[in-house]
């Protein structure tokens, strides 16, 4: 049969943990792993926005440039240059002679000015022209992804 256990005034067998200083050491503790959160999280989600943002300006980057290339063309008579930037289902719908045929009888264009992209259903980008004869005009350059190269192609002018 075990022993009686020690009554009032007897020694303790282990002593008991020090209370001084715990709570500060727990709240030391989670402000550090706060922080480690805020620094990973938040340099993850900053390098996300940075990403977003370089991506759209590459994307309006490059649709200008097409769209440049595409009216420069145009406007130096090289209608074989500007068919070729094209996208394919508009090169399905009209042969060379015939693009050159109808942008041949289209105004002239004095001038143009593109804006950027708009990510909707569709990617375009507007376009406000000014005629040689006066007049101006706001269009929409609808554009596509070539599937071989990755580029951007026009698709229509509206």
């Amino acid at each position: 049969m075990p022993a009686p256990p020690p009554g009032p005034g007897a020694e303790p067998l282990f002593a008991a943990p020090p209370s001084e200083g715990r709570g500060a050491r727990l709240w030391l503790g989670l402000g550090v792993a706060a922080l480690a959160v805020v620094l990973f999280c938040g340099g993850g989600g900053a390098a996300l926005v940075g990403l977003l943002i370089s991506g759209s300006q590459a994307l309006n980057e490059q649709a200008r440039t097409v769209v440049t290339d595409y009216f420069d063309a145009l406007d130096d008579g090289d209608f074989r240059k500007a068919y070729d930037l094209l996208c394919d289902s508009a090169r399905q719908r009209e042969s060379p002679a015939e693009f050159e045929r109808r942008v041949s009888a289209e105004p002239e264009i004095d001038s143009f000015r593109i804006g950027d992209v708009s990510l909707t259903s569709e990617l375009s980008v507007p376009v406000d022209v000014t005629y040689a004869g006066g007049g101006q005009d706001n269009l929409q350059a609808l554009l596509d992804q070539d599937q071989t190269t990755g580029g951007l192609r026009v698709c229509d002018i509206r």
